[in-house]
């Protein structure tokens, strides 16, 4: 990490009821888009506080301007991040998230300061951790590795939003 800079916000994330009718929204309102979906989405590791629990939630991702928004929706019930700050039907902004290429320490360095992992996971070939902040930002902070197939992924996608204009469909096609 550069002292100078740390790791800058790549990500905001935002709990909602309806993907498809906060992307519609947020293209509306802010000419965020377009949007890519990740319906249900399953890592290949995953623990929330000592546990195995993984909730049902589907992503969509998608740029304004340089920032990624990423909107989730949980399906079920299940304990989990999200159910920590909003009960079933309740929406609002949940975390922050930085890319980070020293994974390890940045865990670490996290844990070091006092701050509990929530959620720790491995899927799509990158780690990610969520650390609970709210004392410090009212949200959690999300650690996420950045491997090459990860960046170029999101390069492509940060492209299209540079590229989309309005009218345009606020979906990605794949």
């Amino acid at each position: 990490m550069d002292p100078r800079t740390g790791y800058p916000f790549f990500q905001e994330a935002y709990l909602v009821n309806d993907l498809e009718e906060s992307i519609h929204k947020w293209s509306k309102l802010y000419g965020a888009g377009p949007f890519r979906i990740a319906p249900h989405h399953q890592t290949d590791t995953f623990e929330y506080r000592g546990t195995d629990t993984e909730a049902d939630v589907s992503y969509a991702f998608g740029y304004l301007g340089d920032i990624m928004i990423q909107f989730i929706v949980q399906h079920d019930d299940k304990p989990s991040i999200y159910r920590e700050m909003f009960d079933k039907g309740e929406e609002g902004f949940h975390h922050v998230a930085t890319l980070v290429h020293d994974f390890e320490g940045e865990f670490k360095r996290f844990q070091d300061m006092g701050f509990e992992c929530a959620c720790r996971l491995y899927a799509d070939g990158v780690d990610a951790a969520y650390f609970d902040t709210r004392s410090v930002n009212g949200a959690f902070t999300e650690i996420h590795g950045d491997p090459m197939n990860i960046l170029q992924r999101w390069a492509q996608m940060h492209r299209a939003h540079q590229l989309w204009k309005p009218g345009d469909s606020p979906f990605m096609t794949l």
